[in-house]
C-alpha cells in the first residue's frame, strides 16, 4: 500500500469577494488506503478542496496533513515539490501532450528526477497492462479515443507511486459505457496500489462503488 493518512482540520476559506465561506471548520479524516469520493452539488467546494490538498490553492486558516506532512501554502516553489513527491492528480480531461507517445506521457514526470530506468520503463509498461494498453504505447494522444486517453490519465497520475491520489471528474466526459469501463480500471489501479484517493463525482453509482462517500454542502 502506498497510501498515506489524510487530515483535514478546521478549515476555513472564502475566496476574496464573496458573500459566503467555501468552507467553515471543515473537518475530514481519510484513512491510508481508502478510496473516498466527494459529492455534493455544484459550487460547494469539491474542486477547491481538491485544490487546496494539492497545495494548488490556499485556505484562510486550520491545517492539512498527509501523513507526517502539512501541506504547504503561499509558497509556489514547495508546492510544486509537494505534488512532485505526494501527490497524483488526473482530471476530466486527461491533458495529454500532443507531440508525445503514450510511453514518453508517462515518463514524462519520472524525468523530473533523473534519467528514466529500466526499472522505470518496466513499471510503465506494468501499468498500461493493467488498464488495457500494452499495445498501444506508440500511439500519440490524437490515436486514442477518449476513453483510452482517460486511462493514460489515470496511469501518469500513478507512476510516481504518490501517497494520495486526487481525481476531479475523471470520467465526466466519457458516455455511461466508457465511463463504467474506466472505471473499473480505476477500481483495479486502486486495488493493487492503495493509494488514499479522493475522486470527485456526480454519479451516485460510482460514488456508491468507492469505500466512503463524503457529501459537501
Amino acid at each position: 500500500m502506498i497510501g498515506l493518512n489524510l487530515a483535514i482540520q478546521g478549515l476555513h476559506k472564502t475566496y476574496p469577494g464573496a458573500e459566503h465561506p467555501v468552507f467553515k471548520g471543515l473537518d475530514l479524516a481519510v484513512s491510508a488506503g481508502t478510496l473516498c469520493a466527494l459529492v455534493g452539488m455544484s459550487g460547494v467546494g469539491k474542486t477547491t478542496l481538491l485544490n487546496c490538498v494539492a497545495a494548488l490553492d490556499h485556505w484562510d486558516s486550520g491545517a492539512i496533513t498527509l501523513g507526517a506532512n502539512p501541506v504547504p501554502q503561499a509558497d509556489p516553489t514547495a508546492g510544486s515539490l509537494w505534488r512532485r513527491h505526494h501527490i497524483g492528480l488526473a482530471f476530466q480531461s486527461p491533458h495529454l501532450l500532443p507531440e508525445f507517445t503514450v510511453r514518453e506521457n508517462l515518463s514524462l514526470p519520472l524525468l523530473a528526477e533523473g534519467p528514466v530506468t529500466e526499472a522505470h520503463e518496466a513499471w510503465i509498461s506494468h501499468l498500461l497492462d493493467t488498464v488495457g494498453l500494452a499495445d498501444l504505447s506508440a500511439r500519440f494522444p490524437s490515436q486514442l479515443s477518449g476513453g483510452q486517453a482517460a486511462r493514460v490519465g489515470l496511469v501518469r497520475a500513478l507512476v510516481r507511486k504518490p501517497g494520495l491520489w486526487l481525481l476531479d471528474e475523471p470520467t465526466g466526459n466519457l458516455d455511461p459505457e466508457t465511463a463504467e469501463e474506466v472505471f473499473g480500471f480505476l477500481l483495479k489501479l486502486h486495488g493493487e496500489l492503495r493509494p488514499t484517493t479522493l475522486i470527485v463525482t456526480h454519479n451516485p453509482e460510482l460514488a456508491a462503488r468507492c469505500e466512503r462517500t463524503v457529501r459537501l454542502g
